[in-house]
């Protein structure tokens, strides 16, 4: 009997699996890598018209995408539309060899790049660029098969999606571009954050096609959260240390509030008292269910607590300021009423692991080979113990899935252990950013591995940062002084790029 998939099982299964593997803390708990963020209020403001990256500026098309770059039987040669769009308003035109600065999407539709990645844009005038945002396969628009019902159905249709067959993508995509604009000699730099930075960098595109791209920006790439050489607790070890700067008494009420949940669901009614003070859309199955959900909310705000608005700050401004009002359940929930508003009729507390396409083609890739072991194995943490369980994951993909994950196939096919040692020698031109208040930082390189193998990272900084659209009036000091730092650097190897071409000429 074929195994069910998420779109056949539908929302009560998702549900039952949830509860049953929940405890680990490690198929729905794992956050998203996506530069986005997933803070309600927060996702609200974004819209085309708050944007400082126009998108009157891009010019959207669909190449015709080669299904499997790896095979030679006849069904690989089957093909998709994959989305990309290209700004020229900066280009310095055909046969200038003026740069290309490319954008490799990731886990998400190429339309929310154009509101959140801004770096690209906002640097091309100074480098007369070509700039060029391509789609992730089966994400957004750029899904094989028709739809994302079909593409995700069965082992042979989610075979053709993993990374290895995106940047494959993104390396047919690019040379298209260079021979359709006429710039055979334009150098190529390629910008990625999150997910989308691991694809740009770290022995991904850059050193898997170093004929096409020469350097990267990885910005936010955790690149060592794989096979064990980060330690698990690496993530919310930061998230605590987060919440703990922001304020002493916010961190404690969170602390504390977790045995008072515990204490209240054993009790006869207590599902019911507690889906009552948290307003929750449909009952709640158990406390983990809703103390998953807190989890998520607190990892996001520590993950996206972006400028201006620092979400984290305004989170645990709620629950102190609540702290004279009501008890620590209301002071939690409080903290839930400003990340969703306090005007909403209820709250989702599967908001975070709703079926939606996007979250569908993650799970999937997490469960194929994005395995990122993060858990939380100490009392020491903010939070409950929930350490992840290979073990326990496996048996949850294979349900899901049919197949097993594969834990050691990033590094295998990619690298990752003895990283320095490994890349110093042949590897070169790659920016590794990152910002301390990441708690994804806790997997990133944060130091130079060679002299052109280059990390960047920033004391405040939180999850891809440097990408965003430049803002003069909100952007602290710090961050405008990373970007140029950047900027410096990805001169320097264009400069070098063109000294190198005109000595061969």
């Amino acid at each position: 009997m074929k195994p069910p998939t998420p779109k056949s099982y539908g929302v009560p299964l998702i549900l039952l699996l949830f509860s049953i593997y929940s405890n680990s803390g490690a198929p729905y708990n794992i956050p998203r890598l996506t530069l986005h963020g997933s803070i309600p209020q927060y996702l609200e403001s974004i819209s085309p018209s708050s944007s400082p990256v126009s998108l009157h500026d891009f010019e959207t098309y669909f190449y015709e995408q080669t299904l499997d770059h790896f095979n030679y039987r006849p069904p690989s040669y089957a093909t998709f539309k994959q989305k990309y769009a290209i700004n020229t308003k900066y280009w310095g035109g055909a046969n200038s060899s003026s740069p290309i600065f490319a954008h490799l999407g990731a886990e998400s539709p190429l339309d929310h790049d154009f509101l959140r990645v801004g770096f690209p844009v906002d640097h091309a005038p100074f480098f007369n660029a070509l700039v060029v945002y391509v789609e992730h396969r089966y994400y957004g628009e750029s899904v094989p098969f028709g739809s994302m019902e079909e593409a995700l159905k069965n082992e042979t249709t989610r075979g053709f999606f993993n990374s290895a067959q995106a940047i494959a993508d993104y390396a047919e995509v690019l040379l298209y571009v260079k021979e359709r604009f006429s710039s055979p000699n334009s150098p190529v730099i390629v910008f990625g954050g999150s997910y989308g930075g691991m694809l740009a960098a770290a022995a991904w595109f850059r050193l898997k096609y170093p004929h096409i791209a020469i350097g990267a920006l990885a910005s936010s790439a955790p690149v060592l959260y794989f096979d064990n050489i980060t330690p698990q607790d690496g993530y919310y070890w930061i998230v605590t240390k987060d919440f703990l700067a922001t304020s002493a008494s916010c961190y404690r009420t969170i602390k504390d509030s977790w045995d008072i949940v515990d204490n209240i669901a054993s009790q006869p009614g207590g599902l019911s008292i507690l889906s009552q003070r948290f307003k929750t859309c449909s009952h709640l199955n158990s406390g983990v269910e809703l103390k998953n959900f807190l989890v998520s909310m607190y990892a996001s705000h520590a993950q996206y607590n972006h400028p201006p608005d620092y979400p984290l700050t305004v989170l645990c401004e709620a629950i102190d300021r609540a702290g004279s009002q009501t008890d620590i359940i209301g002071q939690i929930f409080a903290g839930v009423e400003s990340a969703f508003g306090k005007n909403s009729s209820c709250y989702d507390v599967n908001y975070f692991h709703r079926p939606t396409e996007t979250n569908e083609g993650w799970g999937w890739q997490r469960c194929s080979e994005m395995v990122m072991p993060i858990g939380r194995t100490v009392e020491a943490h903010m939070f409950q113990p929930a350490p992840f369980n290979l073990t326990e994951f496996t048996q949850y993909c294979k349900l899901v899935y049919g197949v097993p994950p594969r834990p050691h196939w990033i590094t295998t096919y990619y690298g990752g252990h003895d990283i320095k040692l490994t890349l110093q020698k042949f590897a070169s031109n790659i920016i590794f950013s990152n910002g301390r208040k990441d708690p994804y930082s806790s997997g990133g390189v944060l130091e130079d591995l060679s002299d052109s193998l280059l990390a960047i990272s920033t004391a405040h900084g939180c999850h891809g940062l440097d990408l965003y659209p430049a803002n003069q009036s909100t952007d602290p000091e710090w961050l405008v002084m990373q970007r140029k730092m950047e900027v410096r650097i990805i001169e320097g190897w264009i400069k070098a790029y063109y000294a190198d071409l005109s000595s061969i000429n």
